[in-house]
């Protein structure tokens, strides 16, 4: 039995139906994560905690198998340049280890979320469900709704 985390909670309560699966919880590679799923690597969506100059950190998810485009998210949200968060700063700001940041169970804090537009194609992704080793597959148009996230040409 999967323990509820907050992602799961919030899914349930506003109705919409999810998959949890889980893979090893000290597996860090978004593309062997793919793998113990049973899915296409570009169905696994990472969630990248990124800094930029001025404004809110944001949460950026991208395909397991991509990586994220530094310049073109900066040009995109219209910065100069943004940087990724270290390890132990992502952590900081979002109270979740690496590996299981979920924007769905960090709706309270204060992140601008975005999603690589290659989602679009797809009628549901896996993500984090905020804790290591256990993925949600949830519904594309449901995990916007619900997080506002901003579609973006983030992967490179």
């Amino acid at each position: 039995m999967i323990e509820k985390t907050v992602a799961m909670k919030v899914l349930e309560g506003r109705g919409v139906e999810y998959e949890a699966r889980t893979y090893p919880d000290g597996e860090r590679d978004a593309v062997q994560v793919a793998a113990y799923l049973g899915v296409p690597a570009g169905q696994v969506f990472k969630t990248l905690v990124v800094i930029r100059d001025r404004g809110k950190p944001m949460l950026v998810m991208i395909p397991a198998d991509r990586q994220l485009n530094l310049k073109r998210l900066a040009k995109a949200v219209g910065e100069k340049k943004v940087k990724m968060a270290a390890h132990e700063e992502a952590e900081k700001l979002t109270g979740l280890a690496v590996g299981g940041i979920s924007p769905l169970a960090l709706l309270h804090k204060p992140f601008v979320i975005f999603l690589d537009q290659s989602a679009r194609e797809l009628g549901r992704i896996f993500i984090s469900a905020g804790k290591k080793g256990i993925n949600l597959g949830v519904p594309v148009t449901e995990l916007v709704k619900i997080t506002g996230a901003k579609y973006i040409l983030a992967a490179g």
